[in-house]
């Protein structure tokens, strides 16, 4: 069958089997790799990516079921050549060790500052509930998030300034 969707801005259109899974059609189809392929049981949230701007875990979507949407993976978060904030935060706080779930939770963490841009720890915890780490014990990944709200509320209060560099030890 075939299916067309929106990914990452850019209208795509392929044949696919119709048991298809997001994930795979992401990956082996388009060669969009950073969106995770982990626990085969919608448990570890390693495949979040966006349908119509919402977190979904794409290994448990059919890619026939995304046609005519708009999906987000996070190769979609870097923009014009600039990191989002989530993932500046993730490099300057060590919200990563392995990378694995770092994609899943580099999804989750934008889609929770887009809806509250100053969450709290326990927002933050609750947010990425829904997903498993296994090197960093959650604490860095926490704090990773943290300094992309800082960083995204100091770039709102001073649109021209470099914000990012003076909150790196902020949180």
């Amino acid at each position: 069958m075939q299916v067309s969707m929106t990914v990452n801005g850019q209208a795509v259109s392929e044949e696919i089997e119709g048991r298809m899974l997001l994930v795979h059609f992401l990956r082996d189809q388009l060669g969009l790799t950073g969106t995770h392929w982990g626990c085969d049981t919608s448990n570890c949230g390693t495949c979040v990516v966006w349908l119509d701007g919402e977190p979904v875990k794409s290994c448990t979507v059919l890619a026939a079921m995304a046609g005519g949407h708009e999906v987000r993976t996070v190769e979609g978060l870097e923009q014009d050549g600039e990191l989002d904030p989530v993932q500046q935060g993730f490099m300057a706080c060590h919200g990563l060790q392995c990378g694995f779930c770092t994609p899943g939770m580099l999804m989750t963490a934008r889609a929770l500052l887009d809806r509250n841009p100053s969450p709290t720890q326990e927002e933050i915890r609750e947010a990425i509930s829904g997903q498993i780490c296994r090197c960093t014990g959650y604490a860095t990944i926490v704090r990773s998030v943290q300094w992309a709200a800082a960083v995204q509320e100091a770039a709102l209060a001073d649109p021209g300034g470099s914000a990012a560099e003076p909150l790196r030890s902020a949180v």
